[in-house]
């Protein structure tokens, strides 16, 4: 007789052939015949549990005809034909499979709508009814006016229930969050929701319309904790379209390439080309597999910023993100944030520069001459130090002229490669190489 792998007959379909509606049977002993010593429930009576409880954790998690968005209908890259949102999409996704599979922090996902927000956040909560962990699923609008109308006498679900309810729920789903009414009342029930579960530690998803970093600040601060709180944007900024491709302005870094360095500098003595030749090594593999940081020291014009720059260029080719920052540029940038004309707030331009996956810093060093400068750079770099962000720096400075708490930091052999290139300056070493490569020129 067939049996399953759990001792019972084995019936066709659905049904059990031997319950005849008692719902119970004995179970087959290892030779086959039934152990009378035992009931448990047959297989149609174990399909109907799953049923009920199946329905049961759909009402609860108020999910409605949301039911059919999951992960299997859901493309990794999402619709959108641009490179930038698609990456943006699949790392968001990879992040809420992760969730979904061990729900745990919060999972913060924004962008305009469009992008396929809901559905992610959709596909959790169904994850989670299927592996029994119970998710309860609610716009921010639909929370405020339930919990309103709870105050009615005729509610079927007085208020402090219902807010106890989504208040400690196993896994919370909030849509729609930052397009809701902004009365003083509303501020005070979400704030009192969002700081229980943060101070409770309970999984939460919040979905938002509005970027991070224009929140309330309530809300911005417990998302700061990054170890707690993972945020992933969707829907690429002008800003983040570099992240592809040079922004305006670095038309000489487009040619630095790693076919037109020239690490056999012929007129130099064997121990700095065997020197160039390290550094142009360690460049490559760094461009080929990135993974800690890569920092470049030496004189200006020793090859620091071509090599940095065809570690871009090489990304890019591959089609995969990397930013190039010229420091002092960059501190200029962040300084205009701060004008009432400019078109990208502070925290969004600092957030988007500090969190990028691999971030080239050039020029670092001299210009953080003042504490507001010595402060923002350290924020940028202890930030990517303890996300083992992968980075490549370039400097002229040895690591004692730098910020004490940078320098330890760069030089940090667990994470950070640190290379001094020592050869001069190749801009006014040429006249030197074209005669020892026979090459005259008649000079006016």
């Amino acid at each position: 007789m067939d049996t399953s792998s759990s001792g019972e007959p084995a019936g066709a379909g659905n049904e059990c052939p031997l319950c005849k509606g008692a719902r119970f049977v004995h179970p087959l002993l290892p030779e086959g015949k039934p152990d009378y010593s035992r009931m448990v429930p047959c297989r149609c009576a174990k399909l109907e549990t799953e049923t009920k409880r199946l329905s049961r954790l759909q009402k609860y998690s108020n999910l409605g005809a949301l039911t059919r968005m999951t992960f299997s209908n859901l493309i990794p890259e999402g619709r959108n034909k641009e490179t930038v949102v698609r990456e943006q999409f699949h790392r968001a996704y990879d992040a809420a499979l992760e969730f979904a599979r061990k729900p745990a922090g919060w999972l913060v996902i924004t962008g305009p709508s469009g992008f396929g927000k809901t559905h992610i956040a959709a596909a959790i909560a169904n994850r989670c009814l299927e592996q029994d962990i119970p998710a309860f699923f609610i716009t921010t609008a639909d929370l405020l006016d339930h919990l309103r109308s709870s105050f009615n006498p005729s509610s079927e679900l007085p208020y402090d229930e219902l807010f106890e309810q989504v208040r400690n729920a196993a896994v919370l789903v909030i849509d729609d969050f930052g397009i809701h009414s902004s009365s003083p009342w509303a501020k005070e029930k979400l704030d009192q929701l969002l700081n229980h579960r943060f101070t409770a530690r309970l999984p939460t998803v919040i979905v938002s319309g509005v970027p991070v970093e224009e929140l309330e600040e309530r809300v911005r601060t417990r998302l700061a904790d990054t170890e707690f709180c993972h945020s992933f944007s969707l829907g690429a900024r002008q800003s983040e379209l570099y992240l592809y491709g040079w922004a305006p302005g670095f038309e000489l870094q487009k040619k630095m390439t790693f076919e037109s360095f020239d690490w056999r500098r012929v007129n130099l003595p064997l121990e700095q080309r065997q020197n160039l030749e390290a550094a142009y090594n360690l460049a490559r593999n760094f461009a080929e597999a990135p993974d800690g940081w890569l920092v470049f020291a030496g004189v200006n014009g020793c090859g620091k910023t071509h090599l940095a720059s065809a570690i871009v260029n090489y990304r890019y080719k591959q089609g995969k993100i990397a930013l190039f920052i010229v420091v002092p540029d960059f501190l200029d940038h962040l300084r205009s944030t701060f004008s009432p004309d400019s078109k990208v707030s502070y925290d969004r331009y600092f957030e988007s520069v500090r969190n990028t996956e691999i971030l080239v810093l050039d020029d670092f060093g001299e210009q953080a001459s003042t504490p507001w400068a010595q402060e923002k750079l350290y924020q940028v770099i202890n930030h990517r130090y303890n996300g083992c962000l992968a980075t490549v720096i370039t400097t002229s400075c040895s690591l004692e002229e730098l910020d004490p708490r940078i320098a330890s930091r760069l030089g940090d052999h667990k994470i950070s490669t640190l290379f001094h290139i020592n050869v001069p300056d190749y801009r006014v070493d040429r006249p030197a190489q074209r005669k020892s490569a026979g090459i005259h020129r008649k000079l006016p």
